[in-house]
């Protein structure tokens, strides 16, 4: 039953293969941002008006850095700058990086070039998703508009690095007078504070300290961040999957349409082993390690090319679903933490099902009565 089987092995090893797809890409993203949050600021304040973020003015340093065990405070201002021309949006990062912990180990990220200097007007460092955008090829100096609709020339200093290109892919990296100027924003105003603390086991006290210094700001944690990320991947992990139950029910029904179906040959065989001496449960066991056998070769071949499918080609067939509305979309490079948790995942969403629907047509295969099996 050669055609057979293999064509449920195919079947059943396509399935395997969506849903272990699903489940490395899920748990490489949520490990590759938990890397990526290493070196975040422990606490970020955020002013907020009728659920928006506004500007926060400096002023408000004063207030939280008296309040015992924050290391630094570094002000920020950050967002969004459409490129009407190109249809893509660049992230902009205004900070000085002298005041941020390990600040100067930034450096490390440029593929050439250097950082902006604190102080310095019209510098930026550009990543490298950005550059292609722009077609910027030799050129050192770009414009981009500001809100009233006049340019404002920026000179590259520097290029990050492709292995950076998760973070700094479509990011423009200036100086926090330059980002000012580039959105207009009044002096003396920011987008966020960055506020790093020197106990992380201090870190949700001094949040609390500092949402009663300040109860029209936002105060968030890094580990809120983190467990932010885990939801988002979860969650649209979830949904793909809960799509995919339709293919995961079809196969069932397949699985059982497979098994149930005797042809005169496999009841013709169980006849002659019913004859031999062969008893019921014999017959119910070797179907069963049939069954696993087969849903053993598919699990495994299904993970294999899941595998072989975000590693190799970084997940091509559900980049969309995971990595959402972003035109610049960088290399992920992504390493599958394989775990038992996941693998067990995808075995209970697909082998169980497979050997549960397989239980009842394997028991009326061992219950043929000889002579009728014989004489079909």
């Amino acid at each position: 039953r050669r055609v057979k089987n293999l064509s449920v092995l195919l079947v059943f090893a396509g399935v395997i293969f969506l849903l272990a797809s699903f489940q490395l890409l899920t748990s490489s993203l949520t490990r590759t941002a938990a890397l990526l949050l290493r070196e975040a600021p422990e606490i970020t304040v955020q002013r907020m008006s009728a659920g928006r973020q506004e500007s926060l003015p400096l002023e408000t340093v004063e207030k939280v850095q008296k309040i015992f065990g924050i290391r630094r405070i570094v002000p920020r201002i950050w967002g969004y700058y459409f490129d009407e021309a190109h249809l893509a949006n660049y992230t902009v990062l205004g900070i000085d990086h002298r005041r941020m912990p390990k600040g100067d180990e930034l450096a490390a990220a440029l593929l050439e070039g250097r950082l902006p200097e604190p102080g310095e007007t019209d510098t930026v460092v550009v990543g490298g998703a950005i550059a292609a955008t722009m077609e910027l090829a030799d050129r050192r100096v770009f414009s981009l508009f500001r809100p009233d609709l006049s340019l404002k020339p920026l000179r590259i200093v520097g290029t990050f690095k492709e292995e950076t290109a998760l973070l700094t892919a479509d990011t423009l990296f200036m100086g926090l007078d330059t980002a000012r100027d580039l959105f207009r924003l009044p002096e003396a105003m920011v987008s966020d504070l960055c506020i790093y603390v020197a106990n992380p086991a201090e870190i949700d006290t001094i949040a609390k300290k500092i949402a009663l210094a300040l109860p029209d700001c936002r105060v968030l944690t890094k580990p809120q961040i983190r467990k932010t990320y885990q939801v988002v991947f979860g969650w649209r992990s979830g949904f793909a999957s809960v799509c995919l139950l339709t293919a995961i029910v079809a196969f069932a029904i397949l699985a059982w349409d497979k098994a149930s179906g005797l042809s005169p040959e496999e009841r013709r065989e169980i006849g002659i082993l019913k004859i031999l001496g062969w008893e019921t449960a014999d017959v119910l066991t070797i179907r069963f390690w049939e069954g696993l056998l087969l849903a053993g070769l598919a699990f495994g071949l299904g993970c294999m090319a899941a595998y072989v499918h975000v590693v190799f080609f970084e997940a091509a067939l559900f980049r969309p679903v995971m990595l959402g509305w972003s035109v610049l979309r960088p290399p992920l490079g992504l390493v599958p933490a394989v775990g038992l948790g996941d693998l067990l995942l995808v075995f209970t969403f697909s082998v169980v099902p497979y050997l549960a629907a397989t239980v009842v047509p394997a028991w009326r295969s061992a219950i043929v009565p000889p002579d009728s099996a014989l004489r079909g």
